[in-house]
């Protein structure tokens, strides 16, 4: 006689092989595609999004994620209690927005001998409409769980699970049962989660190797990352101060992954605010671990629109985003403060914390040394032109050809405005909302980026239209500013030293009004430095002129 669980175990399996192979409209199951097909992750933290009531605040996250060609959010989840709540609502949303999702489970609160609860997690959700199906088997990941015994989730799961966790290598975990893996080191390092040293500087490139090299033509996803920055102090039972260096990493990383072809990449991540690697948006529905010191006003919606043609480029297997770009942008990111701003009076991590994990440094996030004082510009441009810079006062300009082309300049406190030419007339400028100051933001030593990006749209000046504009990720033509909701700002006051920062968005509707002409305001270049940061390979002109744009 049959039992009861080994039937529903049946059941459960044929409706996942129905459901891979269905096909409809309104439900494309991506494993139906050729094995070769290229997937887009992003990582998704739902501990940060527990206060999320219904499925439909979800949606903007699905849809910003679909128009930009991500195929799927990676949902990282613990064992809390609203866990399977808001997987409920995601799972809802994403079906709704016709996105795919799949579960990777954290390590951190995971352990590597609940494999029955963890297969009856991905059975729940296993014919869901919106559950990733890759090579006809549900999709899974995870962070850590070097250990986990993988024939006994299969078994647990009771589905064909495609298993692709983020086992470690190094450690000597055994890989063989994997269909593939996560590599979460998405930034230069020192081999012990840390910035690289001047003994021990270990690439992003290198950690592909070692995974590409143990998987021996199983499915590789690599890690795309644009920042590492963070700075919990005694104020939290976590605390952390560290970065990795990372300045044009974003850039670079992108061209590495065309190179590279992988047959998957995850975004590392959509809304992690604790570590500045957060990619979505600032009034994304989430709540406040204490990150909200270091994130108030700095959005990186840029840094999404910088990669949209990497990411068609890469589904399309091109070697370079340049036919994929559409229009003229202008993307832009910077620190708000000099990476030598002493702020040792008044930061949050100059009082000793318990530091049990290591990660726990005095004052300035270890690995500050690692960081340049510099402007980063990404142009796409359907055609050659000429980019200016005005930092502080401090103009630079270069020639930037078509396609996706960057740069890195000094920065100087004051505003930061971002001009383009061609042929002598003005495509694209505008002033970014955030100044650099010479100063402690907050009284803290903030390394977050603020980045936002510009597009080509006519120039509009002395209007209203161009005001409510963020520009910190910033992006020509602007992005409409993304700013921290009530929730998400809830913590922002805990550990704070100084009393002139409230817990409330307070970017500048604008800087300066850009000039009234479009005309006969082109430079006139008057001393030539070679840029040697980074490689890039244009030259930046600095201007002897303190006038704004």
């Amino acid at each position: 006689m049959i039992s009861i669980p080994i039937l529903l175990s049946f059941i459960l399996t044929l409706t996942v092989l129905i459901t891979s192979l269905a096909g409809t409209a309104n439900s494309i199951m991506l494993g139906t595609k050729k094995k070769t097909s290229r997937l887009v992750f992003a990582h998704f933290m739902i501990g940060a999004t527990h206060n999320r009531k219904s499925a439909s605040e979800y949606d903007e996250d699905m849809r910003i994620a679909k128009s930009l060609g991500i195929d799927a959010f990676a949902l990282n989840i613990g064992t809390d209690p609203y866990t399977k709540q808001q997987l409920e609502l995601a799972y809802e949303s994403a079906a709704q927005n016709l996105m795919k999702v799949f579960i990777s489970f954290d390590f951190n609160w995971w352990q590597t001998d609940r494999t029955t609860e963890i297969g009856h997690t991905i059975a729940r959700f296993a014919a869901r409409p919106a559950q990733l199906m890759v090579d006809n088997k549900v999709f899974v990941s995870t962070f850590a769980g070097d250990g986990l015994d993988v024939a006994a989730l299969r078994i647990a799961a009771g589905v064909p699970i495609f298993f692709a966790p983020n086992f470690h290598p190094a450690f000597g975990t055994d890989t063989t049962s994997v269909d593939g893996l996560f590599n979460w080191m998405a930034w230069p390092h020192n081999g012990g989660n840390k910035a690289p040293t001047r003994h021990s500087n270990i690439s992003v490139a290198d950690g592909d190797q070692v995974y590409i090299n143990v998987l021996a033509g199983r499915a590789y996803v690599a890690p795309v990352s644009p920042w590492f920055f963070t700075h919990f102090g005694p104020e939290v039972p976590y605390s952390k101060n560290w970065i990795f260096p990372s300045d044009l990493l974003w850039y670079n990383r992108w061209h590495e992954i065309l190179t590279m072809r992988p047959r998957f990449i995850e975004i590392v991540t959509w809304n992690d605010y604790g570590e500045s690697h957060y990619t979505g948006p600032l009034h994304s529905p989430h709540t406040d671990d204490g990150a909200s010191k270091w994130v108030n006003d700095m959005p990186h919606d840029g840094w999404l629109e910088m990669a949209k043609p990497f990411i068609a480029a890469f589904k399309a297997g091109a070697s370079s985003p340049d036919k994929y770009i559409t229009s003229d942008r202008l993307i832009y990111w910077y620190r708000p403060a000099l990476r030598n701003q002493n702020c040792d009076v008044t930061d949050t991590c100059v009082a000793p914390a318990v530091n049990s994990s290591g990660n726990y440094f005095l004052g300035r996030p270890d690995g500050w040394q690692s960081v340049h004082d510099s402007v980063f510009v990404v142009a796409l441009l359907r055609s050659p032109a000429l980019v200016q810079i005005n930092s502080g006062g401090r103009l630079y300009h270069y020639n930037a050809p078509a396609g996706a082309f960057a740069q890195a300049v000094p920065m100087h406190p004051g505003d930061q405005s971002f001009s383009v030419y061609r042929n002598g007339k003005t495509i694209l400028e505008g002033t970014s909302l955030k100044q650099i100051i010479n100063g402690c933001v907050c009284g803290l030593y903030n390394f977050n980026a603020y980045g936002k990006t510009s597009a080509n749209r006519p120039i509009i000046r002395n209007s209203s239209a161009l005001f409510n504009v963020s520009i910190a990720v910033g992006s020509l033509p602007p992005t409409l500013k993304s700013s921290l909701q009530p929730d998400g700002l809830i913590s922002f006051s805990h550990g704070l030293q100084v009393q002139t920062c409230e817990a409330i968005p307070s970017l500048r509707s604008l800087a300066h009004p850009p000039s009234t002409s479009s005309t006969n305001n082109m430079p006139t270049e008057q001393t030539c430095i070679t840029s040697n940061l980074w490689g890039a390979l244009s030259t930046v002109y600095a201007i002897s002129s303190t006038s704004s744009i």
